[in-house]
């Protein structure tokens, strides 16, 4: 759903990722390990961190020596949970200099979230396992299927669904990222699936 601008997704902790791991290695396309620094900035004049839950978020990302810059403003709904966000996303050629024009404009650097991600794709799905520094391991699902009339909260139902099915067990689903995890652990509510 990139030609939209969409990214549905959700991100989990799950009791037993051996399983998915196991059916990942069996019936997935694996696409890559990359070590990815994300360094996420907040202007000056509109305090990202200042509403909850956080719904914006800029990062420059570090893929390996590949550079992007991304926006996501999440949509939430009635009782602050998000299953999909607007998301804007370009290759940079120089990260030193995107921090310079970010700094110019007075964009704050707020955090570092480093982690190491393994990828796979199967069928309408991204499947990426994360070992973030400082939090553990997560596993992030986002859908990648081409039909532009799906309902993201179906999506990510089916996607919690799929983990169930092969044995994860226990879910814990957070909806707020891995930037907001760092910053604010204590005010994280994880919802069990």
């Amino acid at each position: 759903m990139a030609n939209r601008n969409i990214e549905i997704e959700i991100q989990v902790n799950v009791e037993r990722p051996e399983p998915l791991i196991k059916f990942l290695q069996k019936n997935a396309q694996f696409e890559s390990e990359q070590h990815q620094l994300d360094e996420y900035f907040s202007p000056a004049h509109r305090n990202f961190l200042g509403v909850r839950p956080t719904k914006e978020w800029l990062r420059v990302r570090d893929a390996d020596g590949n550079y992007f810059l991304n926006y996501k403003n999440w949509h939430f709904d009635e009782q602050g949970k998000s299953n999909h966000c607007d998301e804007f996303e370009t290759k940079i050629e120089s990260i030193d200099q995107v921090r310079k024009i970010l700094s110019a404009l007075d964009v704050k650097s707020i955090v570092v979230v480093d982690k190491v991600r393994k990828i796979w794709t199967y069928k309408d799905y991204e499947i990426a396992i994360d070992l973030v520094k400082g939090l553990g391991d997560f596993i992030e699902i986002e859908y990648i299927g081409k039909d532009e009339n799906v309902e993201p909260k179906k999506i990510t139902e089916t996607m919690i669904d799929f983990l169930k099915k092969i044995g994860c067990e226990k879910i814990r689903r957070n909806y707020v990222g891995y930037p907001f995890l760092i910053l604010f652990p204590e005010e994280i509510k994880y919802e069990m699936q």
